[in-house]
Order: C-alpha cells, then sequence, then structure tokens
C-alpha cells in the first residue's frame, strides 16, 4: 500500500453535519477514528492516495447511554447543502465516490449500555478514479430511527493533476426603486476537481461604469465540493438611482492544501444589467405625461 498522508479536520454529527465534539449532547453515543497504525487522537479521515490504493481503517462507537442500542453502519458520498454544511447522503441513496469505495465490516451493531465497539472498514480506491478531492463518511444510524445519525467525515485526494476552478452564472439584480441599497444574485459553481472556497466582491454601476458601487466585506462561501453550487446574494448599499445598472461579480477560489495553508487563485469575473425604473424616474416621467396631457387639454379649449 502506497503512503497515505493525513489531514485534521472535524468529526460530524450527521443531524445536518455541524461541526460539533465527538460526542454530541443530544446523541446517547459517540464515534472517532480508532486509534491505529495511522496514529491516535484523529478528528476526522483523510487520505492522499493514487488511483488503485487500498486503505484499511477502522471506526469506534461508544454507547454512553442507559440502554442497548442498535445502530446501523454504512458508508455514503458528501456534499453540500443549502446552509452550507458537509452533508452526507441518506442510507440507500446511491453512492460513486467515497460512499461506494468504502465498506464496514459489520452493516449493524448491537451495544451494550457504557460498552464500546469497534468498526473495520477498507476503502478500495478504483483504478480509474479521477484526480482530485472526493468527500463522503462512514455513518451510524439509530435502526429505529435513521434520521438520528453520527459520523465521521472521509476526505480523500486522489493523485494526479489538480484543477482547481470556479464559475458564475445567473447573475441577477434587484435594484432600489428608490436608489439607496441593491441586491446581487448569483451561483458560484466548483467546475474543477478540488474543494474550494470563493472570496466574493459585487459592484454595479450606472451607464459607462459611471457611479460605481462595491459591496462591504462579504462573508467567504463555503467549502464547496467538486461539482456543487452555493446560490449567494450580496448586498450593495449607495446606488444611484440610474438606470441600466450594470453588476460585476468577482469571486476569487481558495485552495487548502494538505499542509492547511490557503492560496487565492485567479479570480473569476461575470457580470449582468438590471433595467428596472427607479421610482424616481417613473415619477418625472409620470409627471412629464401629465403635464403634457394637460397643456394639451388647455390648447385644445381654446
Amino acid at each position: 500500500m502506497r503512503s497515505i498522508r493525513f489531514l485534521a479536520a472535524a468529526v460530524i454529527a450527521l443531524a445536518g453535519l455541524s461541526v460539533v465534539p465527538a460526542y454530541a449532547a443530544d446523541a446517547p453515543w459517540s464515534v472517532q477514528p480508532a486509534d491505529n497504525a495511522f496514529g491516535p487522537d484523529r478528528l476526522n479521515y483523510s487520505y492522499t492516495v493514487q488511483p488503485g490504493d487500498k486503505v484499511d481503517d477502522g471506526l469506534l462507537v461508544v454507547n454512553r447511554g442507559k440502554d442497548p442500542l442498535e445502530l446501523d453502519v454504512y458508508a455514503a458520498d458528501g456534499f453540500t447543502a443549502d446552509s452550507g454544511q458537509l452533508d452526507l447522503r441518506a442510507k440507500g441513496e446511491k453512492a460513486t465516490s467515497v460512499g461506494a469505495w468504502v465498506r464496514a465490516g459489520v452493516g449493524h451493531l448491537s451495544i451494550a449500555a457504557g460498552k464500546s465497539a469497534s468498526v473495520p472498514f477498507t476503502m478500495t480506491v478504483p483504478a480509474d478514479a479521477a484526480p482530485g478531492d472526493h468527500i463522503g463518511g462512514i455513518v451510524t444510524s439509530l435502526a429505529s430511527a435513521g434520521d438520528q445519525r453520527m459520523g465521521v467525515r472521509i476526505q480523500v485526494r486522489v493523485g494526479g493533476e489538480l484543477k482547481p476552478q470556479l464559475s458564475v452564472s445567473d447573475v441577477r439584480v434587484k435594484p432600489s426603486l428608490v436608489g439607496g441599497d441593491a441586491t446581487v444574485s448569483y451561483t458560484v459553481h466548483n467546475t474543477g476537481n478540488a474543494t474550494v472556497s470563493a472570496r466574493q466582491t459585487a459592484s454595479l454601476a450606472g451607464p459607462f461604469g459611471q457611479l460605481k458601487v462595491t459591496s462591504a466585506d462579504v462573508a467567504d462561501s463555503p467549502a464547496l465540493l467538486p461539482g456543487d453550487k452555493w446560490n449567494a446574494t450580496v448586498a450593495v448599499k449607495g446606488v444611484a438611482a440610474v438606470v441600466p445598472l450594470s453588476a460585476d461579480v468577482t469571486v476569487v477560489p481558495l485552495l487548502t492544501d494538505a499542509a492547511g495553508s490557503t492560496s487565492e487563485l485567479a479570480a473569476v469575473d461575470a457580470g449582468a444589467h438590471a433595467r428596472v425604473l427607479p421610482v424616481v424616474l417613473i415619477v418625472v416621467l409620470l409627471v412629464l405625461v401629465i403635464t403634457g396631457l394637460i397643456v394639451r387639454k388647455r390648447v385644445a379649449a381654446r
């Protein structure tokens, strides 16, 4: 077996997969990577492998409650949920990545109160596995209530050319009808093969780039897995009541390497136009039209 490197990250509680300690207060059991040849006190599993590699590892499950537990054990693919948190597919959903590569030694556990159990698992990386990042996890769930789950993330980077890349699409502008504030919404798509987040900026300008205003600091997007999309909405303040408005969105991919260092990559730009007439202009037009009609009526009455 080729050498494997590990990254520290976090144990995932699968009731939404927010980052929590290995034991969640509302769950009667805990999960964590087993202490073995890969080292003690790991927070999750993270491997750098080559196509065709095979990895043997293990999961420790502890029943911290006062009653016996019946748990199902399975592997699942990961994805970025609408909340921005990493989530794992439900049991029975088709797996095409890590969830398909990992096989647990058992599919069911019976654990007495106060006892623990070790679950060995094997990850077999296909010989034709695509280079880049693949995310999944190994999950334990109550056999009687599959929506209560605890699991540990498995992050795999398959050797080969790494192509971190983002695209921006569906840029839309919702201008203020009276000037002042406006919103720019758009979709960020991870079109590469590496997990990246996006540093985001949006600006609005009038004709010929005049009266340009830029958004205040915008929080980076969550980490997006390859193939994932993120819908963003950015507020821009101080927008002039002009038409048309042009929007420009810039996202900078942020790539974190095995050592935990983050690098900024080449920026990606996209734009759109808004042709909604601000209320000020509408009022002016109405006044002009009404004035014209009054003048015309007076002339006709003479």
